[in-house]
């Protein structure tokens, strides 16, 4: 499994377990985008995403001593953030408790006849379509929802996939079978981005998403307005395809200062 800036080496992990800080945060700052992406795409809510990474990296600096090797330093921190992520309480977004078929309805509900045509129409279809498409996979049980965003997203193979989920790699890819099932029915019969036939249209839903709060140009919550500009929406060729294009997100730095803190005082570090 990858990382941004690279697989730390034994040295790093050891020199960490020794208790040098400057290891100790090599190592937080090799996986924490990454922790990041997945608790997003697991609550779907960037503040719940925010405060579950925060609470993953300060679990692995005080759980470290127990990492033996028997995996990548990566994948073991992978499985240490899933464990949290399974028993964290639940986002706001997960609270709505909506199935594909409610989701599916809710799709419909306020659906324009025609796209809109607001001058941030470019920057709120963009959110539109990341809201949604984190939203849907809540839809998922948390479960198969993690295997999901491991198998399909993250492109985790399935010994890597058990060890993260404890269960056998078996298992692992009969979960992952069942969750890419559920999700390829549901946007083959209702995305408008994998479809053409499909009701809806991110460009159509703009409107019903600015009445409900869900979307507003002067608080995005998924989009990068930086990059916008030079987003095009596109047509994919099926589920794995949208779900693999949602950007790159990292933590946000004063997120990930307070964890850095922790470390350079040594308060967690020696805990």
């Amino acid at each position: 499994m990858s990382n941004d800036l690279g697989a730390p080496t034994a040295a790093v992990v050891l020199a960490a377990q020794s208790g040098d800080a400057v290891a100790l945060e090599e190592l937080v700052m090799s996986v924490r985008d990454r922790v990041y992406r997945l608790s997003l795409r697991m609550t779907a809510c960037p503040a719940d995403a925010e405060d579950a990474t925060q609470e993953i990296l300060i679990r692995l600096i005080t759980r470290l001593s127990t990492f033996r090797g028997h995996a990548a330093f990566s994948t073991w921190a992978h499985r240490i953030a899933v464990n949290h992520l399974l028993d964290r309480a639940k986002s706001v977004v997960e609270r709505m408790e909506m199935t594909f078929d409610e989701f599916a309805a809710d799709l419909l509900n306020g659906l324009a006849s025609a796209p809109s045509t607001s001058p941030d129409a470019a920057l709120l279809e963009r959110e539109v379509q990341l809201a949604c498409t984190h939203a849907m996979l809540t839809c998922l049980d948390r479960e198969h929802r993690v295997a999901y965003i491991l198998g399909e997203i993250f492109d985790v193979d399935s010994d890597d996939g058990g060890y993260i989920c404890d269960i056998s790699p078996a298992a692992y890819r009969k979960r992952l079978s069942r969750a890419r099932e559920r999700v390829r029915t549901f946007v083959d019969h209702h995305c408008g981005l994998v479809s053409s036939s499909a009701a809806c249209h991110c460009s159509k839903r703009i409107e019903a998403a600015v009445a409900t709060g869900r979307a507003a140009p002067t608080s995005l919550r998924f989009t990068d307005i930086t990059a916008s500009a030079n987003d095009e929406m596109v047509r994919f060729r099926d589920a794995a395809a949208l779900l693999r294009s949602l950007p790159s997100a990292r933590i946000p730095t004063t997120t990930v200062d307070v964890v850095v803190r922790l470390i350079r005082n040594s308060s967690v570090a020696s805990a």
